[in-house]
C-alpha cells in the first residue's frame, strides 16, 4: 500500500524538513530539487516511480516547506545540503539510496556521494548546474562580464537593495517569465507550477536564503566531484536548456563513473516537469525495471 503525497516532517539539527513519500517496495530513491523549487517539482514523477520503488522527495533546508533559518545560523552550502541528504537516508529511509537530482540538486547529490559512498548506490542527474557564477568560472570570462557579476553580487549584499530585488522577482508575472525562458515546452508553465515556486518565497526567511545563495560563489564544481564518485552515474539533459548548455554537460562523459548521457531534444532545464514520461522511463530503465525504445 502506498502513502499519499501529503507532506511529512523530519527534524534535522532541530529544523523541520518537509518531505513526501510514496511506494512501499523496491529500491529507495530520493529526489532532490533545484534552486527555488521543492519536492512538488517531482509531482509528475513520484507516482510512476513509486509503482516499482520506495520514492522520497525532500525540500532542502531553505526551500519549499522546510525551515529557512538565517544564514548567520547555518550556512547554505552544498556541504550542508549533502549532510542533510545523507542524514535523511540514514534516519528516514534506513538503507543506501539512489539519488536523483535536478540543477543544483545534482551538485548536492554528487557531494553526498563523495562524502559517504556507502549510502549512495547510484546517481541520476538531470541538467546538472554548471555553477557559472563560481569564482573559478568567472576568471574565464571577459573582464567586463566578470566585473558586472561581481558588482551585482556586491549590491545584493546590501539587504535593502537585495530585498527589493527579491520582491521584484517573487511576483507571478516574473516567475512565469523566468519559467518560460527555462522551459522549452512553455505549455508546462502552468498556474499550478507558478504557485508551487511562488508560495515558499512569501515565507519568513526566504529573502535571506535567496541572497545567501546568489552570493555563494565558492564550494565544489561538478567537475571537482565527478572524479571522486564511485557509484554508477547517469545523465539526462534537456538539450534546449538556455542556462546549462548541452555541449558543456557532454564533457562529463569523460569521467569514469558516468555510464550513460542522454540528451532530450526540445526539452529545457527541468526535464522531470517538462517531459516526465521520458524521464520516468529512463529512470526506471536505469533501475532495471523497464526498457526504453529509441
Amino acid at each position: 500500500m502506498t502513502v499519499s503525497l501529503t507532506p511529512q516532517t523530519w527534524y534535522w539539527q532541530g529544523y523541520p524538513i518537509l518531505y513526501r513519500h510514496q511506494g512501499s517496495q523496491g529500491t529507495p530513491l530520493l529526489l532532490i530539487h533545484g534552486f527555488g523549487a521543492s519536492s512538488l517539482h517531482w509531482r509528475k514523477n513520484i507516482p510512476a516511480l513509486a509503482a516499482h520503488h520506495r520514492v522520497y522527495a525532500v525540500d532542502l533546508l531553505g526551500f519549499g516547506g522546510s525551515a529557512k533559518p538565517a544564514p548567520s545560523a547555518l550556512r547554505y552550502t552544498f556541504e550542508t545540503w549533502a549532510t542533510l541528504v545523507l542524514d535523511f537516508c540514514r534516519e528516514v529511509i534506513g538503507q543506501p539510496t539512489v539519488l536523483v537530482g535536478n540543477s543544483i540538486g545534482c551538485v548536492v547529490a554528487l557531494q553526498a556521494a563523495v562524502f559517504d559512498p556507502a549510502w549512495v548506490t547510484q546517481l541520476i542527474l538531470l541538467n546538472c548546474s554548471l555553477r557559472q557564477l563560481h569564482d573559478r568560472k568567472r576568471q574565464q570570462l571577459p573582464w567586463y562580464r566578470r566585473w558586472g557579476t561581481t558588482l551585482l553580487q556586491q549590491l545584493l549584499g546590501n539587504r535593502t537593495l537585495g530585498t527589493y530585488f527579491f520582491r521584484q522577482i517573487a511576483q507571478p508575472r516574473t516567475v512565469r517569465r523566468i519559467l518560460q525562458q527555462a522551459y522549452a515546452n512553455t505549455a508546462a508553465v502552468t498556474d499550478e507550477l507558478v504557485e508551487i515556486l511562488l508560495a515558499p518565497a512569501q515565507e519568513r526567511g526566504a529573502v535571506d536564503v535567496f541572497l545567501a545563495f546568489v552570493r555563494y560563489s565558492q564550494g565544489p564544481l561538478p567537475e571537482d566531484l565527478l572524479p571522486q564518485v564511485t557509484c554508477p552515474t547517469y545523465f539526462l539533459w534537456g538539450a534546449a536548456d538556455p542556462w546549462e548548455p548541452l555541449s558543456e554537460g557532454q564533457k562529463f562523459t569523460q569521467f569514469r563513473c558516468v555510464q550513460e548521457f542522454v540528451p532530450l531534444p526540445e526539452v529545457g532545464h527541468c526535464p522531470q516537469d517538462e517531459a516526465p514520461e521520458q524521464v520516468n522511463a529512463y529512470i526506471l530503465k536505469w533501475l532495471g525495471k523497464i526498457s526504453v525504445t529509441d
